[in-house]
């Protein structure tokens, strides 16, 4: 099947072919004629598998008919991210060029009056994250009662950050008759109540079973330790055919520290992470796409919505917190029917987290035998003995000073009359003994100076050195 078998226009099927496109992915060939016919639709897909393109390009082809106007937009889309909004728009552009299309991008972390321009102006296609709609909406700067068609993609992602909400409530500012096009790679119970709500008997399609993973992808799982993590991943892209990689890791701080530790040792690397400026993201993905930068650490703000031609490798620094971020971290890779490699460094720890992926995908992950630098950290470790071993260390260790007793004791040392009361000793000021006074078997150098001076002073019941707060001169 081609894309001229799918009923699209001929300047829609030039801008595909332009841009390297022959056959359509089973979610395209699945998706686009029920989309032509104004059908509501639920998508269930992977990451991967082409489903941006599944609703823009006949998108495109049903708004080339009408004429946008000030503040009302033709079309909505719903993205959960910046990232996933912007990519949106750049499937606009490069499959819109041969129509006159116009278009606005509502997203955090951009100039809000620029935006509002755009409005005024009219587009046909809105693409906005539901935070910075609502923002506009309140503002009075925007209309939604012209839009005919809307797309809630990543409608699992919405769930996740809490949109859902949001979502319900632009849907009740949408004109009654429209079509709805939801898409999704899980569908739990609250997407299927907010599709069963908002969409008229959808024709509904699934390319692979939810929440599985891409079949073109090498997954396997490299044992580490948490100290040798660093190790191995040096280690990882060093040895093994990275021309590009994603890193992904839980925490924003890792994600920094790690860009970092990868520059000294020469390796070229950007970062993206949620404490970056917009212009700042997107400034570090020109970088990468362009080849500026051949390793990209990120944190799971980029998880989803990056289609990024070529990517061989993503690696898992940290294990994820959630099995469905596994996937759609993965999906990075191996993207439009070409092959890639995850790889997951795991440590002892992870055990549980690993589990609750590999229930998910209903198989179990290869595991990779140790690296060299993994096996070196760890031998470097400190072995610490079990409790039982140490508590025996410590009976030997109390009969150890044995030899003590064949020396003179100290009253033996310096003998005194053992009539002599304590008071006519030489005055010294009496103070509390320490603690350890009595752990004499324990310090052997400070018994050793208290032998120094007891040598040259009587005995007077002081068992330990004189405190030097006390300023008590010896002699």
């Amino acid at each position: 099947m081609s894309f001229a078998d799918l009923g699209l226009s001929d300047e829609l099927l030039r801008a595909v072919t332009e841009a390297g496109y022959s056959e359509p992915t089973p979610i395209q060939a699945q998706a686009i004629p029920p989309v032509l016919m104004m059908k509501d639709l639920i998508g269930i897909a992977q990451t991967g598998t082409g489903k941006t393109a599944s609703f823009v390009l006949p998108m495109i082809d049903i708004l080339a008919h009408g004429r946008s106007r000030a503040r009302m937009p033709r079309s909505l889309i719903l993205e959960p991210t910046r990232e996933l909004a912007a990519q949106v728009a750049e499937n606009f552009e490069k499959y819109g060029k041969y129509h006159k299309l116009t278009m606005a991008l509502l997203i955090g972390g951009v100039n809000m009056s620029d935006q509002i321009a755009a409005l005024e102006k009219g587009v046909d296609v809105l693409i906005a994250t539901p935070g910075r709609l609502m923002d506009l909406f309140q503002r009075g700067k925007i209309l939604l009662t012209g839009c005919g068609l809307l797309v809630i993609d990543e409608a699992d992602r919405m769930l996740d950050m809490g949109f859902i909400p949001d979502i319900e409530e632009i849907c009740t500012k949408l004109p009654a008759q429209r079509q709805t096009l939801l898409f999704s790679a899980t569908m739990p119970a609250p997407i299927k109540k907010l599709a069963d709500k908002f969409l008229s008997n959808p024709k509904q399609i699934e390319v692979s079973r939810p929440a599985s993973t891409n079949l073109s992808i090498d997954q396997s799982l490299a044992e580490t330790t948490s100290r040798g993590k660093r190790d191995t991943l040096r280690d990882l892209l060093q040895s093994a055919d990275v021309t590009t990689a994603i890193i992904f890791s839980n925490r924003k701080t890792t994600v920094r520290d790690l860009a970092q530790s990868l520059g000294r040792y020469g390796f070229k690397v950007g970062q993206i992470h949620g404490d970056m400026e917009q212009p700042e993201r997107l400034r570090e993905l020109d970088r990468f796409k362009g080849g500026e930068i051949n390793i990209l650490v990120a944190s799971d703000v980029a998880a989803r919505g990056l289609d990024i031609k070529g990517v061989s490798h993503v690696i898992n620094f940290d294990v994820p917190w959630h099995p469905d971020d596994y996937v759609h971290r993965i999906g990075r890779t191996g993207r439009g029917g070409a092959s890639g490699v995850a790889i997951t460094l795991v440590t002892p720890e992870d055990a549980e987290a690993i589990e609750a992926i590999e229930k998910l995908q209903g198989h179990k992950i290869a595991r990779r035998g140790k690296p060299a630098a993994a096996e070196q950290a760890e031998a470097a470790e400190p072995k610490r003995e079990p409790r039982r071993d140490r508590g025996e260390r410590r009976e030997k260790k109390a009969e150890a000073p044995a030899p003590r007793a064949a020396r003179p004791s100290r009253a033996e040392a310096a003998p005194r009359t053992e009539a002599a009361p304590r008071a006519e000793a030489a005055p010294r000021a009496e103070v509390p003994a320490p603690r350890d006074a009595k752990r004499e078997d324990r310090r052997p150098r400070r018994d050793d100076r208290r032998r120094d001076f007891v040598e040259d002073e009587p005995d007077d019941g002081w068992n330990g050195p004189v405190p030097s707060f006390l300023n008590v001169t010896l002699g």
